[in-house]
């Protein structure tokens, strides 16, 4: 059985649903999920379509060359079709807080997440354990303004010697480069606490506490050259009181972030995550 799912996105104009159903159908395909959206604003159509194929002959690239040469071309379709066979390739980076990297990895280990993690790559050396617990292997690459051109070198050495599809920075507390982002844009997922209002500096929690905030929360998006302004993925809140101390914000926005953050990670490994124009469509 051979199972692909196919990301499209164009100018919204007529009979597009119906012109890929029928090429699916056309092909021997059954489609077992569908969904679009038009965004009006900008007059673009999205879709997300998946399919199997119990035909012995089909071949990937056979079915991809043959609709890049006939729908993609009529309708001046952008689109990715990937194979349900192959588990995206995902990188992790760390520096020294431990409770989303566990959270990942204890899903990874239960088989919850569809992906592969060939690595733990980190600034620091205080969470190695963690990875030799779960068999990883783990890189250590510290930087500092000296070292931070040769750091970024080793970590995109690594990076394509594993054929990583994405990379998730799982509380990895430095600024990724420009680099990085051209070699995978919209493939490196952050996460990061998102107060309402917003507190910024090296102690958000201390701030929000002082002003006494009624909600606190998490945001994972993806990076962009501007800091923490990119295409946003997930987020959640949690309600808090004057009756909750410091202590109680910490542990509820940790609580948050690992939620949002694994289910980023599992939007964007399952191929339900379309960008455009810095914003996101996530389909269900």
């Amino acid at each position: 059985m051979n199972k692909i799912t196919l990301l499209i996105h164009c100018k919204d104009q007529p009979n597009i649903i119906a012109s890929v159903t029928n090429f699916i159908a056309s092909n021997r395909g059954n489609i077992i999920y569908i969904d679009q959206h038009v965004d009006r604003e900008q007059d673009i159509f999205f879709m997300r379509l998946e399919c199997e194929f119990e035909n012995d002959d089909f071949s990937i690239k056979g079915f991809k060359d043959l609709f890049s040469k006939t729908l993609a071309i009529d309708y001046g379709l952008q689109w990715n079709i990937y194979s349900a066979n192959k588990k995206p390739k995902m990188a992790l980076f760390v520096s020294k807080y431990d409770h989303c990297l566990y959270d990942i990895l204890g899903r990874y280990n239960s088989g919850e997440l569809h992906l592969e993690i060939p690595f733990i790559l980190s600034n620091h050396k205080d969470l190695k354990p963690i990875a030799d617990s779960f068999k990883i292997p783990f890189y250590h690459v510290p930087i500092s303004k000296e070292t931070k051109a040769e750091a970024e070198e080793k970590q995109l050495e690594l990076l394509s010697s594993y054929d990583i599809d994405f990379v998730v920075l799982a509380r990895y507390m430095q600024i990724v480069s420009n680099r990085l982002i051209d070699k995978y844009p919209n493939k490196i997922i952050n996460i990061h606490h998102s107060f309402l209002p917003a507190f910024v500096g090296a102690k958000p929690y201390h701030s929000a506490y002082k002003r006494g905030v009624k909600i606190i929360g998490a945001t994972s998006h993806y990076i962009t050259e501007e800091l923490d302004a990119g295409p946003i993925i997930e987020q959640d809140v949690a309600h808090v009181s004057h009756t909750h101390s410091i202590k109680d914000l910490i542990a509820k926005g940790r609580d948050l972030e690992k939620i949002v953050l694994s289910t980023a990670i599992k939007l964007h490994a399952n191929r339900k995550v379309m960008v455009y124009n810095n914003k996101t469509v996530i389909f269900s």
